[in-house]
């Protein structure tokens, strides 16, 4: 079960469509031109159903294999929004939209599963049904929640999801996947200090939120070093750290900091969320100021179903060979809402030598795009072998 030819003979059109998608990215929910060169296209594959609108613009279309005694179905999800980067690349093909560019390659993704349904559709040699899955919003909207809200797992009968996922420094189209917990909680802060402003050569005469800020900044640290067991895994990043003025000889009345908590268990997650609002609160209260804290909880755990995931590392091993055992990623992702209502898998497929995702230089390398179609097709004619 190698690379099949049919996506070889199909890279130079699946390569079009990437790069078409690439010089026009959309961002979070506004992804209304892309969804609709995908329910074009899907439309002109001769999808049994294609239906736009589901999670605000995302895309879902049903294509029914020869036969159905199985009654499976599975679905394969792809996400399509971009990032508010702007693009260093040079391509010729670059980002016709100044601040945005698809600098995580869903722009890939979309092009991969959209070349997985031209040859399901056109072969269909499958017994059950497959259902594709387009979603907007991944980086930071919460696009998969919008789509299960939606009612989509329901409404189509969704048993099963798989997802994927290029990922730079991994050798071209070679596979990495791990079960249980995979991709991290993404949660989000902002801390708000008041102190008292004053002038800056009057330090003694006001409360000094620059400083009771670092303050703040160093102590969060101590959550992984001195709170959590070392064994487990947390990250508290500070992001942004923002007076509210930008003179040389004021002391400032305000301080907001921003920032990210990433862990993989819920306990974990508890526990930092618990003490980065006592640390922030007390260590503000020393210093005569006052610490507001806003915790927000994000994208959850991205957890791999065990069965699904030796199925999809099996699938990946014949397509390339082989399929390694991923490391665990402190990235969010939000393929973690669908894995949370159905069993399921998400993999890494090798983008090869590039610079890594969410950077301005970063670009998807379309010899990718074999490998990648294949484990998809190759999942559904797996998965609901033709009777």
């Amino acid at each position: 079960m190698p690379i099949k030819n049919r996506f070889a003979e199909m890279l130079p059109e699946i390569t079009q469509w990437r790069r078409d998608l690439h010089e026009h990215p959309e961002i979070l929910f506004e992804t209304h031109r892309t969804a609709g060169i995908v329910a074009d296209k899907l439309k002109e594959f001769g999808c049994d159903e294609v239906t736009t609108g589901i999670g605000r613009t995302g895309v879902v279309a049903v294509i029914k294999g020869k036969t159905n005694t199985s009654g499976k179905v599975i679905g394969l999800r792809a996400d399509m929004d971009a990032l508010p980067i702007l693009e260093a690349t040079g391509l010729d093909y670059a980002s016709k939209t100044p601040g945005a560019m698809h600098a995580c390659g869903h722009d890939g993704h979309t092009a991969m599963l959209l070349g997985a349904a031209k040859y399901l559709a056109e072969t269909r040699n499958f017994d059950g049904t497959c259902v594709v899955i387009f979603q907007p919003a991944e980086e930071g909207g919460g696009g998969g929640k919008e789509m299960v809200d939606d009612g989509m797992l329901d409404r189509w009968d969704i048993q099963e999801v798989y997802g994927m996922h290029n990922w730079p420094g991994q050798e071209l189209g070679s596979f990495a996947i791990r079960p249980g917990a995979f991709f991290a909680a993404a949660d989000q802060f902002d801390i708000y200090v008041e102190g008292k402003g004053a002038h800056a050569a009057k330090p003694h005469e006001g409360v000094d939120t620059t400083v009771v800020a670092s303050q703040i900044v160093m102590a969060l640290q101590t959550i992984a070093s001195r709170n959590v067991d070392p064994v487990k895994q947390v990250v508290v990043s500070v992001t942004s750290f923002e007076t509210d003025t930008k003179s040389h000889n004021v002391i400032p009345q305000r301080v907001h900091l921003r920032g990210t908590v990433r862990t993989l268990e819920e306990d974990v997650r508890d526990l930092a969320e618990a003490r980065l609002i006592e640390i922030a609160e007390t260590t503000a209260q020393v210093f005569g100021a006052i610490a507001d804290v806003k915790f927000r909880r994000g994208y959850p755990v991205m957890v791999n179903n065990d069965e699904q995931t030796a199925f999809a590392a099996d699938v990946a091993a014949k397509v390339a060979g082989e399929c390694a055992d991923a490391d665990l990623i402190m990235g969010g992702e939000d393929f973690a809402y669908l894995l949370n209502e159905r069993p399921g898998a998400y993999i890494l497929v090798g983008n090869g030598d590039s610079a890594m995702v969410h950077h301005p230089e970063y670009n998807f390398n379309d010899e990718a795009i074999p490998a990648g179609c294949s484990w998809w097709a190759e999942i559904i004619e797996n998965r609901m072998p033709a009777t």
